[in-house]
């Protein structure tokens, strides 16, 4: 109900905003709401959502993964309960810290990273830079955010390698399998609904991420495939930045981006739900 109440405000609110751009405003990208000329739309914002997301996952999911079948299988159990306590603070520390070590810490040195990129890998696309600079990148603001997603998907993916059936991965050692070969076809198997469901949870992390974005990313509303290279926009960006400044007409076009960025969160919610309800690990320990 609650949910169904949040949409529902924000269809209100946002739709005054989409009677004047129509759907265009799917289509089109900029914020203009003052003026004579007015001009805007969501497709940027949300292209550069979905590219930061998807370089936040490739970066934080293999990282995460790792982290929870050490702290499940390898951890020594005298530390496992502080490593895990340390994991789950670190979901703990507010975007804003993210943000400020990003922009003072990880882009000097991440900048010289993405200059070789941009100029012996060029030959892939999305590494071709055609401005010079490369620093308040989209590249850059997807590490920050696959940093950030590291401790909710670790988390929720030991707590899924937690529950497979000890029956079975201790039949799997009789049977003379190594144990790295135990967590490939017992463990991982198990918890694959599980992974799925953390992994596209984190999506929605950071698909949602505002605050250390905002830090890093010089606002642009261009679609481009150069990652690497200064300037892009986020849909919480947008809002972020531009919330109060654009007249009333601005705060209904911001509400219905809000309403864009809601229900791409929500679908990959549902659908992490729905994935991990069907799995295994979802459904309980059955022997």
């Amino acid at each position: 109900m609650i949910l169904f109440l949040i949409g529902l405000f924000l269809l209100i609110q946002g739709f005054p905003a989409f009677h004047v751009a129509g759907w265009s405003f799917f289509t089109s990208s900029g914020f203009q709401t003052v003026g004579k000329t007015k001009h805007f739309g969501v497709e940027a914002s949300l292209y550069g959502t979905v590219v930061v997301a998807v370089i936040a996952l490739a970066v934080g999911t293999p990282v995460a993964l790792l982290t929870a079948l050490f702290l499940s299988e390898y951890a020594p159990k005298g530390l496992r309960p502080y490593l895990i306590a340390c994991v789950d603070l670190a979901a703990a520390i507010p975007s804003v810290i993210y943000g400020l070590w990003a922009i003072f810490e990880l882009q000097p040195n991440v900048v010289g990273i993405s200059g070789w990129l941009a100029r012996h890998v060029a030959w892939i696309p999305i590494f071709k830079v055609t401005t010079p600079k490369v620093n308040a990148s989209l590249f850059i603001a997807g590490l920050v955010v696959g940093i950030m997603i590291v401790p909710i998907v670790a988390s929720i993916s030991r707590e899924v390698f937690s529950l497979t059936p000890p029956g079975e991965k201790e039949g799997a050692l009789a049977l003379g399998a190594t144990k790295a070969a135990m967590i490939r076809r017992v463990v991982l198997p198990f918890g694959r609904g599980g992974m799925i469901s953390a992994v596209m949870l984190g999506m929605g992390r950071a698909l949602g991420e505002t605050i250390a974005v905002v830090i890093i990313l010089s606002e642009t509303f261009q679609i481009s495939p150069h990652i690497l290279q200064s300037g892009g926009s986020t849909v919480a960006q947008l809002i972020a930045i531009h919330f109060g400044t654009g007249g009333p007409l601005g705060t209904h076009a911001l509400l219905l981006a809000g309403l864009v960025l809601f229900a791409v969160t929500l679908a990959i919610n549902l659908a992490a739900s729905a994935i991990v309800s069907r799995s295994r690990s979802g459904a309980g320990v059955d022997l």
